[in-house]
This record gives C-alpha cells, structure tokens and sequence, in this order.
C-alpha cells in the first residue's frame, strides 16, 4: 500500500509538472506573439507623433498635421470592433488557434508595407491614403488577435491560476511599447535626423515581416484549447444522437449580443479608462514632452522614459492578476480605475518640470495604476461568457472600448491641451476613469466561474 501510495504521488507530481510546462510553452508563446503585434500597433503610435505630420501631411501647420497624423492613427480602432467580430466569428466556429494565426500573419503583412510605403513627397496625396488603409488592417489583425490569444492561454491555464496565466497575454502590451521604443531609439542613434526622417523610421516595420514567422509556429506547435476541443465533441454528440435534426446556428457574434448585451456594454466601459491612460501616456506625451510649449525634452528623453515606465507595468500587471486569482478581478480592477484617475492631475505638472525623473515617476504612477486594471482583464473578461461565444463576446467588449477609449484619446487630448489647457487632459482621463468604475461596479466577481459551461 506504502509502495502504490508512494507511485500515486509520483505519477500526479509528473502530471502537475508536465501541465506547468505545457503551460509556461503556451503562455510564453502567447507573449512573443502579443508583443510582436502590439509592437506593431504601437510603432505607429510613435511614428504618429514623430514621423508621420512631416512625411505625410507636409503642407499643414505642425500642429494641424499631428491632428492629422492621429487621426489616420485612429483608424485602427475603428477597425478594432470589426476585426473582433469577424475573428469572434471564426474564432468560435472553426477555433481559437487558427483564427489567432491568421491575425498574426495579418498583422505582420500590413506592418511591413508602411514600412515600404512612399511618402507624400513621392506620390502625393495617395500616400496618406494608403497609410490609413493599412493602419485600418492593423485594427482588423489586432482586433482578432486578443481574443485568440488571451483565450489559448486563459482556457488552458488551471482554474486557480488563470489570472496569473492571463497576464502573459496582457504583457505583450507593454513589452511591444518597450520593443516599439527601443527600436525607434536604436535607428535614430545609429543614423542622422535626416536619415532617420527619410528611411530609417522605416526600418522597424519592415522588420514586422518576424511576425509571419511566430504564427508558422503557433500553427505547428500549439493545440487547440480545452474548453473549445469539449464545445466540438458536445456538439458532434448531439449530432450523432439526432441525426434527423437539422442544426442552424446564429452567428455567435449575434449569438454573444443577444444573451450577454449588458456584459458587453459594461466590459467596454470597464476598458475605458485603460484605453484613455494608456494611449494618453504612450502617444501623446511623445508630443508633448518635445513640444517648445511642453517640456521641452528631446525625442529619445521621452522615448526612453516612456520605456522605463513600460518596464514597471508589466510587473505590476503580473502582480496584479496573481491577486486577482485569490481575491477576486472586481477589487483590483476598480482601486486601478481610481488611482489612475487621480494620478491623472499630477502627470503633467511632473512632466512639466523637464526633469527626466520626475517625467519617469509621473508615467511609471500612471501605467502601473493601469495595469492593475490591465493584468486581471483577460481572465475577467473570459469569465463573463460562455464557451461558445466566449471569443466574440470578450472581443466584442474588449474591442468597443478600445474605439471608444482609445480611438481619439492622443487625438482629443491635442485639442484640449491646444484650445485651452494641459489641466482638461488630467480631467478627460479621470472622467474615463469614473466610467470605468461605474462599469465594473455593475458587473459581478466572476473569479470562480468554470469555463467548461456552455449552454
């Protein structure tokens, strides 16, 4: 009996350490692929407001080509909520793997040909046309991306843990921020400003062609998850059992807003105030803080601070969501929304100072208050749905409050600080962040909830 008792314990440490594995894989590879599209996404937010008014709005005013220049940004996030709803759709009929793969790929096409688009100077006014046509694919890719990412992770991660897990998924934002930046600061030390305005901006997303390569592997080396392989075989059973039955599903896009309308408007809510912040402090304190009126800081100064802060996030998101395991998504998320609501009005008077480390400190407060937000989200907005229209109703969530919060933050917080003063920014912020508060407020703890339920 000793002896069996002794091979039992074996035999479950050998299981326990072989799902650790096999989930340190998916989650690690989740993370490349989430930082590599992210990173993508966001070069365009730094070439907005660095490059792009000169290379492509040439004959408009400085300040009348950034508005321009974020505004082709905000094409991405109008593309956002489609891109949920044609990956959700897919993502929930054929598998979360797939659909993941062919955002991955997507993305990566679309990066790669900014980086080899001509310019204004080259022909005309086709260019900032073309521009926002691929800024609008990027919104496709990235707006089927998170749902099959945070899905493969959250849906394979042990019910105690996948918060935790989670928080990989949610990393590659921050990460693509750093890599993003990074990338921005090594073409503009190893190359003139001349350089680095006419073709060496371009060098980091032509090197998006990666992308390509990490959903090859994605597509060879990673299985579909759990929950979605026992939705297939419980419908193949029902099939089996009434053969004479005719089966017409509906859209699971239109599946997910019939039964979960209010979910789906209170998780959109709930990423406001990260969407806000979030694009607040990575786009539109690049400008800012390099404006004569602002700080007066150069280019590489708020590029680097903007990374040490996005080093700091990611961090806290992991903290953030390994609390959210033990205690509950809804505490956590909503002491986020009301620190970064009041962090918001001492942001700018730091950044103000033109103190590099007090411009640190002021984007570090704002982004690790974010990202109490930010870690728990993927797996609080997984266990709000149903298995089969999980992916389009967490994307459809996820991806209108991006438009909603995200869309025009850098474009709104421009004209506020230009029309009147740096102070109604601090108060746009704070106002999302209110709603966000509300939102998750109305919402219940779902921390417990198993993902195997379907209906």
């Amino acid at each position: 009996m000793v002896a069996d008792s002794g091979t039992a314990t074996d035999v479950s440490s050998e299981e326990s350490a072989h799902v650790e594995a096999s989930m340190r894989k998916v989650a690690l590879t989740a993370l490349a692929g989430t930082s590599i599209e992210w990173y993508d996404f966001f070069l365009y937010a730094t070439a907005a407001a660095l490059v792009f008014p000169s290379a492509f709005f040439p004959d408009s005013t400085p300040t009348m080509g950034l508005i321009l220049s974020f505004g082709t940004f905000s094409f991405g996030f109008i593309a956002r909520p489609l891109g949920g709803i044609l990956f959700g759709h897919f993502g929930d009929r054929v598998g979360r793997k797939r659909t993941l793969v062919i955002a991955l790929m997507m993305m990566g096409i679309a990066s790669t040909l900014i980086g080899l688009l001509p310019t204004y100077a080259s022909i005309g006014i086709a260019a900032p046309i073309l521009l926002s046509l691929l800024r609008f694919t990027q919104g496709l890719a990235i707006g089927g991306q998170w749902g099959g990412a945070m899905l493969l992770v959250t849906e394979s991660a042990p019910a105690d843990k996948r918060g935790y897990y989670g928080a990989y998924a949610q990393a590659g934002a921050p990460v693509g921020v750093i890599l993003a930046n990074i990338a921005f600061m090594i073409i503009s030390y190893t190359v003139s400003e001349d350089a680095f305005m006419e073709w060496g901006w371009r060098i980091p997303f032509i090197s998006s062609v990666l992308l390509i390569g990490i959903s090859m592997y994605v597509q060879l080396h990673m299985e579909e998850t759990d929950a979605f392989k026992e939705l297939q075989e419980l419908q193949k059973k029902k099939q089996a059992e009434q053969p004479e039955a005719i089966v017409v599903r509906r859209s699971p896009v239109l599946e997910a807003i019939a039964k979960y309308p209010k979910r789906i408007a209170l998780a959109a809510g709930a990423f406001l105030s990260i969407q806000v912040a979030f694009y607040i402090l990575i786009g539109f304190v690049l400008a800012y803080g390099t404006d004569a009126d602002g700080a007066g800081m150069t280019r590489d100064e708020m590029l680097f601070a903007v990374l040490l802060a996005s080093l700091l996030q990611i961090p806290a998101q992991f903290m953030a969501a390994a609390y959210s395991d033990r205690n509950g998504r809804r505490g956590v998320f909503m002491l986020g929304a009301v620190l970064t609501g009041v962090w918001a009005f001492a942001l700018f008077p730091l950044i103000d100072t033109g103190s590099f480390w007090l411009i640190v400190l002021g984007l570090s407060g704002g982004l690790m208050f974010l990202g109490m937000m930010y870690g728990p989200q993927a797996a609080f907005f997984t266990e709000l749905f149903s298995t089969e229209v999980r992916y389009s109703g967490a994307s459809l969530g996820y991806q209108v409050g991006a438009i909603l919060g995200g869309a025009f933050a850098p474009t709104i917080a421009t004209i506020l600080w230009v029309e009147y003063s740096i102070v109604w920014v601090s108060v746009y912020i704070a106002f999302a962040s209110v709603l966000s508060l509300v939102s998750v407020m109305m919402l219940t703890e779902t921390y417990k909830t198993s993902l195997h339920d379907t209906d």
